[in-house]
């Protein structure tokens, strides 16, 4: 936003006089890292809020702010925040040690729900964050196939590594992004979402190809929404040339179903990324697939075969109370609806935001797929009707686009009324999230459009 733009409006002086404290935290943490955040999603001007605890749905600021929050630590609590389970399995860990340098029991039980749980899941290895479980995956698709190109989905997001770093947000052309070699980019296909005659030809064509990465929602859980029909073309294709198809559950894994999006749609890919749920909070991720895929990371099987095993150390691979969290999570989402319960929550919440939309006359639309929601702030102006919007209409790059000086003052305005949403500007439903939770954001976002509406923003 322009100095004007935070000058002039009520809507970020109302957040500056609710948000003294987190003001000048955010002041001293300018001067210490860089855009005084520690990641590029909590960027927001003229700055974020600081949160001092939570519970459930909700979270507090150092200013004494409640917030029905949706950030939901980047989508890896769908049991809401400090769930009492998996609290008493952390402290009980903690009690016992952080940090041994040793096997122990926890992983194997961890590791066993994942496997059950997880279609693609036949062998288990343990990171410590979806990056790296993308990155493995990767050297993984390699090894087996003896091939060296990568295909991946524009607007889809597989971590920070130097493969993934084009065509999620920006350099849809494929070109490096900072600090990436050009020939590490030269590497990577990007092909349009949901276009499977485009992904049918350059498997054709391209003989090279070790595997093709894809959100199985779509890019960030839908904003860029896939059909099944879609995933499913892609598994035949992908078997036909024998290219490695994987899928990207950082976020929909044990979220869009305890089974990920593969067990909701009935497709199996080769291997699976997993984080976030998976460790309950925690730091924790892991790569799972198929037993002659993974037979690369251990030693007797890499012998067998006469190949070299693929080194794979990690200081926090599969850490005791990262896995005591992970168990206690899984537990509970294996043996309750607490995929559903977040499912039809979020589903309402969607239908009461565009209730709002419908009786103000706004044309955007709130849309979404499981338990996540995404705001179309409609920049080319489209006529459309909020409450029967189509997703699949509309080219990605447009679902993409935002008008970003409204999108930050929509979240501050939010913020104000004490929501706490997503970047996109979205967010990601628990299922602790209740009535009241609903009620609440629903009555925020007609009144943050109201504040809009005054500032001649809509």
């Amino acid at each position: 936003m322009s100095d004007a733009a935070l000058t002039n409006s009520s809507i970020v002086a109302n957040y500056r006089d609710k948000t003294p404290t987190s003001a000048r935290l955010a002041e001293e943490a300018g001067a210490l890292l860089p855009s005084g955040i520690a990641h590029d999603s909590r960027y927001i001007e003229p700055y974020g809020i600081y949160v001092e605890h939570a519970k459930g749905p909700r979270k507090w600021d150092v200013d004494g702010n409640e917030y029905v929050d949706f950030f939901g630590g980047h989508g890896a609590l769908l049991l809401g925040h400090n769930n009492d389970a998996v609290v008493a399995a952390i402290h009980e860990a903690m009690d016992q040690g952080s940090h041994f340098g040793s096997n122990h029991p926890r992983e194997v039980r961890w590791a066993s729900l994942v496997s059950e749980m997880i279609p693609s899941a036949e062998r288990v290895r343990f990171t410590s964050s979806g990056t790296e479980s993308t990155h493995m995956a990767l050297r993984l698709a390699r090894a087996a196939t003896g091939r060296n190109g990568l295909a991946r989905l524009k607007t889809h997001f597989h971590g920070w590594h130097d493969h993934m770093t084009s065509g999620y947000a920006n350099h849809f052309d494929g070109s490096a992004t900072p600090g990436v070699l050009e020939s590490v980019a030269e590497q990577v296909v990007l092909l349009p979402p949901g276009d499977i005659e485009a992904a049918k030809r350059l498997l054709a064509e391209n003989d090279d190809i070790a595997a093709l990465f894809v959100e199985p929602t779509g890019g960030s859980f839908g904003m860029i929404p896939l059909s099944a029909d879609y995933l499913a073309a892609l598994r035949d294709i992908t078997a036909q040339h024998g290219v490695m198809l994987i899928f990207d559950e950082v976020i929909t894994g044990f979220r869009v179903s305890p089974g990920g999006a593969q067990g909701h749609y009935g497709i199996t890919p080769d291997m699976t990324t997993l984080a976030k749920i998976i460790a309950g909070g925690l730091p924790g991720g892991a790569v799972v697939g198929r037993r002659d895929i993974m037979d690369a990371l251990d030693f007797a099987a890499a012998r067998a075969d006469g190949k070299e095993k693929i080194a794979h150390p990690g200081t926090f691979n599969a850490n005791p109370v990262s896995a005591a969290a992970g168990i206690a999570a899984l537990e509970i989402i294996q043996s309750t609806d607490a995929c559903d319960k977040a499912n039809a929550t979020c589903e309402t919440i969607r239908q009461g935001m565009n209730r709002v939309l419908v009786d103000r006359g706004i044309a955007w639309s709130v849309y979404g797929t499981f338990s996540g929601f995404h705001i179309f702030m409609n920049t080319q102006g489209r006529e459309i009707r909020p409450d029967a919007f189509n997703p699949f209409d509309i080219p990605f790059e447009e679902l993409k686009t935002k008008n970003g000086d409204v999108a930050n003052k929509l979240r501050l305005a939010m913020l104000v009324e004490g929501v706490d949403l997503m970047s996109w500007p979205g967010g990601l439903v628990s299922a602790t999230h209740g009535q009241d939770d609903i009620d609440r954001t629903v009555a925020a976002f007609d009144k943050a459009l109201a504040m809009l509406r005054d500032e001649g923003e809509i």
